[in-house]
């Protein structure tokens, strides 16, 4: 599926499925004993968790200050940064 994407559907593609996962956060946070928003929850975070590995080891980190590691150089320099984006 994603397997040919360029950089910017990638990271349009995980902004979704962060999307996705905020709002079932959200709303577990309100109803904790639903277990199908629980497993959409899981789903949607363990593809989140491949989808920011994937663009990492192609394009560099996503975030700094410890969220993600860095090739050497120090990558975060690099631009475009990735809400630089168009």
């Amino acid at each position: 599926m994603l397997a040919k994407s360029n950089r910017k559907d990638l990271l349009r593609k995980i902004q979704e499925v962060e999307f996705a996962c905020v709002e079932l956060n959200l709303f577990l946070d309100t109803n904790p004993e639903h277990e199908e928003a629980l497993c959409d929850y899981n789903r949607f975070t363990e593809e989140l968790m491949n989808l920011k590995n994937m663009y990492e080891a192609r394009y560099g980190p996503l975030t700094n200050f410890g969220g993600s590691p860095s090739r050497f150089p120090w990558q975060w320099i690099e631009e475009p940064w990735p809400w630089e984006e168009d």
